[in-house]
């Protein structure tokens, strides 16, 4: 009888992978492609600056400002979108952000001064604002605590290969096309890259279930196992979302956690927004050739995240993988900062940082979704990504107006790497300090 129940057990298990393996194969290539596109768009002015900062007459602190004003919208729209998202669903709030920013995204082609660049900037953020809490708010309709730091990984990645076929793809364009039609190249790349968003978001309405219930290619025993494995382990309340989220932002717990993510968006600054300047500032010349090594530290950071994720996964441990991934940002920030002057060094602490800085914002999303109810949800995992981004504000014009002061990366690589620490250092003591999270 015991070893008829044994094979039963691994039958099911079998069962419920092979589910899982379908829902995931469904789901995440689409929103995998989407936030590629949703990085590149992002991050493409760290490109265009190599030619257009000229053009606009900007110089570092002016670009790092404009950089930073994106998270001004991003920061003032986020809660509200997933605040929407829980009750109209994703594939409208999806397909409602994609075509917005897309469209955005190559108006900035047209930009010809900084005050202009400066709204591009805010405009960009107000249209993107909601996409990667809303996704990370998706998944947790789907997937169980338990497997969600592979599935967040297996997302995230989509940052390391936006960085590995954005880089290339964006030192090509501005190698290559320049003049065409009369536009300058940094144009040419802002048009290009704006207008699959708009495409990708108009498919996410026909692709995507809102939740399991809704999905027409799961049979009515599926959609329950998905349903049944997800209450198991939540939390549900009275409230609305609004007020189930005002009950949170009084929890001491939710303010922890916001400033572990608001520490690791410091190190996100650094290597989405300066890893061309830094590599070209190295020795470098050619843009095409500083596209191409743009995408190494991404191919390493995106193997070391997949690896440490699974590790914790295997563990079911969150924090001390956690505070690994942003002691290593932040060893790899200041040694940037003294090897500058050597390409192969430099890219190498890049990708060091990049593999910290990937695996900290996997793992860190499964942190908070295993405290949080579902009505909680929506309004806290936007709550904390907006309040976190304050750091992408901040980090972008600090960094930018020190280097301009100093004439190098020393000092803001020193800030960059005392934040890291002392959000690692709060998201650990979450382990410790035995808080209510319930």
């Amino acid at each position: 009888m015991q070893r008829q129940a044994g094979r039963f057990a691994i039958a099911a298990d079998e069962d419920q992978s092979r589910l899982y393996w379908k829902v995931i194969l469904r789901i995440i290539p689409f929103i995998f492609v989407c936030y590629v596109l949703n990085y590149i768009d992002r991050v493409n002015v760290s490109f265009a600056k190599l030619q257009f900062q000229s053009d606009l007459n900007l110089t570092d602190a002016s670009y790092g400002l404009g950089v930073g004003l994106f998270y001004v919208g991003y920061i003032l729209f986020e809660v509200p979108s997933n605040l929407l998202l829980q009750k109209i669903g994703a594939r409208k709030t999806i397909t409602r952000i994609m075509c917005l920013w897309g469209l955005i995204s190559g108006a900035t082609a047209f930009v010809s001064r900084p005050e202009e660049f400066y709204a591009a900037r805010i405009l960009l953020g107000a249209a993107e604002a909601g996409f990667f809490p809303g996704i990370i708010l998706y998944l947790t309709f789907w997937f169980p605590n338990r497997m969600r730091g592979r599935v967040m990984s297996f997302f995230v990645l989509a940052t390391a290969v936006s960085g590995m076929v954005g880089g290339p793809v964006s030192g090509l364009i501005m190698q290559h096309m320049g003049g065409i039609y009369g536009f300058k190249s940094w144009q040419w790349l802002f048009l290009i890259e704006g207008m699959l968003p708009v495409m990708m978001g108009i498919a996410a309405f026909f692709v995507l279930d809102d939740r399991p219930r809704d999905a027409k290619w799961l049979s009515d025993s599926e959609k329950d196992l998905l349903t049944a494995n997800l209450s198991i382990e939540r939390r549900t309340e009275s409230h609305s979302g609004f007020q189930a989220f005002l009950a949170a932002l009084r929890r001491p717990v939710l303010w922890m956690a916001t400033f572990g993510y608001f520490s690791v968006t410091w190190a996100g600054m650094v290597l989405n927004f300066w890893t061309p300047t830094i590599i070209q500032r190295s020795g470098i010349s050619s843009l095409f050739q500083v596209g191409l090594l743009s995408a190494v530290p991404y191919a390493v950071g995106a193997i070391g995240m997949l690896a440490l994720c699974r590790n914790s996964d295997r563990m079911l441990e969150r924090h001390w993988h956690f505070f690994a991934a942003v002691f290593m940002s932040a060893c790899a920030a200041l040694a940037v900062a003294w090897c500058s002057q050597n390409s192969a060094l430099s890219i190498a602490c890049l990708a060091v940082l990049a593999a910290g800085y990937l695996s900290a914002v996997a793992l860190f999303w499964t942190i908070p979704t295993s405290f949080l109810s579902e009505q909680e949800s929506a309004g806290s995992i936007a709550f904390i990504s907006s309040v976190g981004q304050i750091g992408s504000l901040m980090a972008p014009t600090l960094f930018g107006y020190v280097s301009q002061r100093t004439g190098s990366f020393t000092v803001g690589a020193s800030v960059v790497a005392a934040v890291l620490i002392a959000g690692g250092c709060a998201v650990l003591s979450l382990k410790f300090q035995h808080l209510n999270w319930n």
